[in-house]
């Protein structure tokens, strides 16, 4: 298997046929296009910049043709992809590509003048830049390079690596998830499964490219599907559903009640839904309820991580059931095990538990989705994988039926709209400020994003420092969705014998009150 070879396959099913809809460029390009580009790009990345197999290529832009472009070209003759998250801050950025070293960096133009300021402090062999003009450093690499297939595609198959998606940690450095060709490709068979794919769809990718949701849209193109690209907008996404026809794609809660509240949202010809697929946690029973009534199609939720691609899914026929009556609290859950996954929940000695709905334990998983790793950390790659088993850190209990309910986050990470954030990173930001002694970030409920960022803080004796003030300093260290909602000062936080703070204590008056209500 050789992802890279998916326009190939589509061009030779039907050349003429769309594969990219590029809405913010007002671009359409056919699969026969997009492979000739496909191998001009990729002969150009190695016979002309010299790149080799394993090599990486960093990537710095919002969601465009020549992200897919770069993409499978990259695959195609085994260099790996880095996406790059632009709304990170410039040093975080910097930590990254020191992290993997990328011998090529691509960038969009409207982030020409970051690349320059990163390529000052980390060694970069080559740097291109594309726009929609023909004299762009890319567009020349691709003119003057061969259309034929790349002799270095011969070399590359199903282990080697194809793309490093990083993901924030708990201890506030980004790590790196490796991925293969191999389980990119399980990860779209799950996909595939649980989504029912089929060759008439018309999927629309409302993420962004350097999330996971990239490997959802490849997998609808390796059925030769078109995929239209946006950077989502409420009013936009209804009004690209209804002129393109689109079929199915992928939400969260927070994207569903914005497009439900747009003005005349019942104008819109919403008839080509076949299928939305919602993520970042399960979605409260009275927006399924409104989500089934407003489009006219199926719902289904996926749970996965970066390492994990998609793991487990709330099927679209238990949507239905639990509206109708039948088993309603499975609405809380995030499923059960997808088609190549196989999913336990174990203690701490990897011994799994009963299926109680009562006894917690960590989510571990065992698919050839799985990561290959984190990239140069063996160590971690290690303590997260054992015997073939991947732990992802999140805290469950299972009833009899195989349905998963997670109660916790062991790494504290916070999913607010959607977004990951990770309470170490926005600690460390709040510790910026002078006044700061202790701080603990924690996530509490949120009629709108799901979850909002809450800090706890104590000040230094004698300090002082205001809401403001905090939100303000640690905004200045983070990209905006990270930055806290609110803040609250205390004197002292709850603390173990150990001294490691108990962020369930802070937690708990949040999420118990919303409980009751």
């Amino acid at each position: 298997m050789n992802i890279g070879h998916i326009p190939l396959k589509s061009a030779l099913r039907s050349a003429e046929s769309e594969a990219l809809i590029d809405i913010p460029n007002q671009r359409r390009m056919t699969f026969g296009e997009l492979e000739e580009r496909v191998c001009r790009l990729a002969n150009g990345l190695t016979n002309t910049l010299k790149a080799k197999k394993g090599d990486r290529v960093a990537v710095l832009s919002k969601n465009c043709i020549e992200y897919m472009e770069i993409f499978f070209a990259c695959a195609r003759v085994g260099l790996i992809v880095q996406p790059l998250n632009w709304r990170l801050g410039e040093q975080e950025l910097k930590q990254i590509i020191e992290d993997a070293t990328p011998s090529v960096l691509i960038s969009s133009g409207e982030y020409d003048k970051a690349s320059e300021r990163l390529m000052t402090n980390v060694e970069i062999k080559s740097h291109l830049a594309f726009d929609q003009k023909s004299e762009s450093s890319y567009e020349l690499l691709l003119r003057d390079s061969s259309p034929i297939e790349p002799e270095a595609s011969k070399h590359v198959g199903d282990q080697d690596p194809v793309m490093i998606l990083y993901t924030g940690g708990t201890t506030g450095r980004s790590k790196g998830a490796l991925h293969s060709h191999k389980s990119v490709y399980m990860g779209m068979l799950n996909q595939t499964v649980a989504e029912r794919v089929v060759p008439t769809d018309v999927y629309m990718l409302t993420g962004q490219m350097f999330h996971i949701p990239i490997v959802l849209a490849i997998n609808y193109m390796s059925h030769g599907c078109p995929v239209v690209l946006i950077n989502f907008e409420a009013k936009l996404a209804l009004e690209v559903i209804q002129r393109e026809k689109v079929s199915a794609f992928l939400g969260i809660t927070t994207m569903l009640n914005w497009m439900m509240a747009v003005d005349d949202f019942d104008r819109y010809d919403l008839s080509s839904l076949r299928n939305i697929q919602y993520g970042g946690g399960p979605m409260p029973p009275k927006v399924v309820k409104a989500a089934l009534k407003s489009f006219p199609c199926t719902l289904i939720q996926g749970y996965g991580q970066t390492e994990g691609t998609t793991m487990s899914f709330l099927s679209q026929e238990d949507h239905i059931k639990c509206i109708a009556g039948k088993n309603p609290e499975r609405l809380a859950s995030c499923g059960r095990e997808g088609y190549v996954t196989s999913i336990r929940i174990v203690d701490q000695e990897g011994n799994s538990l009963p299926k109680d709905g009562e006894s917690i334990g960590e989510i571990v998983v065992k698919s050839e989705a799985n990561m290959l790793g984190y990239w140069q950390q063996p160590e971690l790659t290690s303590e997260t994988i054992k015997d073939g088993w991947m732990w992802t850190g999140d805290l469950a209990v299972w009833d009899q039926a195989g349905y998963i309910y997670i109660v916790d986050r062991a790494k504290d990470m916070i999913i607010s709209g959607g977004e990951n954030i990770y309470s170490a990173q926005v600690e460390a930001a709040i510790h910026q400020h002078p006044a700061v002694l202790e701080s603990a970030v924690i996530g509490i409920p949120s009629d709108k994003w799901g979850e909002s960022v809450h800090a706890v803080v104590v000040l230094k004796p004698g300090k002082s420092a205001s809401e403001k003030e905090i939100i303000t300093t640690a905004k200045d260290y983070l990209a905006s969705y990270q930055k806290p909602q609110s803040v609250e000062f205390v004197d002292s936080l709850p603390k173990a014998p150990t001294g490691k703070i108990l962020k369930r204590d802070l937690r708990n008056p949040y999420w118990q009150q919303k409980g009751t209500t």
